[in-house]
């Protein structure tokens, strides 16, 4: 993490700061008050399968992250990512600048109910989201705005996000989604209402013993209907010693190497 005088040639604003994120030198700006990525986006990006040549779109893309480190793994030709809140989308591509990625990135500032007339239709390859987990029924509504559109459905619904997938998908498209297993009746009867046919599913669990708390999902636009459970992933060999497979995920190769910065998101 890089202190507070280093300003970047003007990339930082108060209250700022630089994460390293382990992969390709890349860094990413965050505001800890505002704004954070959390566990759940690094994950996605490690299940999402973006082949050479495709382009992808990242729905509610925050500060960036999704777009960047899909960047950095695979060898996929342009990202898009499209975001609602003007100081998230600033922090984005503010990123995208610092990490020279200009000519592979673009932060859209727009809402996510119009994606596919911002972007059109059948335009993209792959698709991602780590959207807002709770509906109006659930959870105690964040007062900080920008962290209760993180948390709650509040500026888009469940069904918004995956009307807007299957719009922009072209056909034999996929989706990369991470989400909260209570609402899987939700998101597999969605999904199917808009042609988004599950393909697979991998359960997260933060111990062996104990319950999934995310699930990550891969949808096919028309696809058919045989879905496989991948094996669990398992995040913690016991209290605050990450397993092998979530250091992989991170870029942490060495067994028991805890990142080095706070990559909690404000949900």
């Amino acid at each position: 993490m890089m202190n507070d005088m280093d300003t970047h040639d003007g990339l930082l604003k108060p209250g700022e700061r630089i994460d390293e994120l382990q992969r390709n030198n890349y860094r990413i700006i965050q505001n800890t008050e505002k704004f954070c990525f959390g566990m759940d986006a690094v994950l996605l990006t490690g299940f999402a399968k973006v082949l050479p040549g495709e382009t992808v779109l990242d729905l509610g893309t925050g500060t960036g992250i999704i777009p960047i480190l899909l960047e950095a793994k695979t060898q996929g030709k342009h990202f898009y990512g499209l975001e609602i809140q003007k100081e998230s989308a600033d922090m984005a591509r503010r990123s995208v600048i610092l990490n020279k990625l200009e000519d592979k990135i673009d932060i859209v500032e727009g809402d996510i109910k119009e994606a596919s007339k911002i972007f059109g239709t059948a335009s993209f390859d792959v698709v991602t989201c780590n959207p807002p987990y709770m509906n109006h029924n659930h959870g105690i509504v964040n007062p900080d705005s920008a962290k209760a559109i993180a948390r709650h459905e509040i500026l888009c619904t469940l069904e918004d996000i995956l009307r807007e997938a299957a719009g922009v998908l072209k056909p034999n498209g996929r989706l990369y989604m991470v989400h909260r297993p209570f609402r899987l009746v939700d998101i597999i009867n969605t999904c199917s209402k808009y042609k988004l046919e599950a393909k697979k599913m991998k359960f997260v669990y933060p111990y062996i013993d104990k319950e999934p708390n995310m699930v990550l999902i891969e949808c096919v636009k028309g696809g058919g209907r045989n879905l496989t459970i991948s094996a669990p992933l398992i995040v913690y060999k016991e209290p605050g010693v990450y397993t092998d497979e979530i250091l992989e995920v991170y870029g942490f190769w060495r067994a028991g190497q805890a990142p080095s910065w706070n990559h909690k998101k404000g949900r």
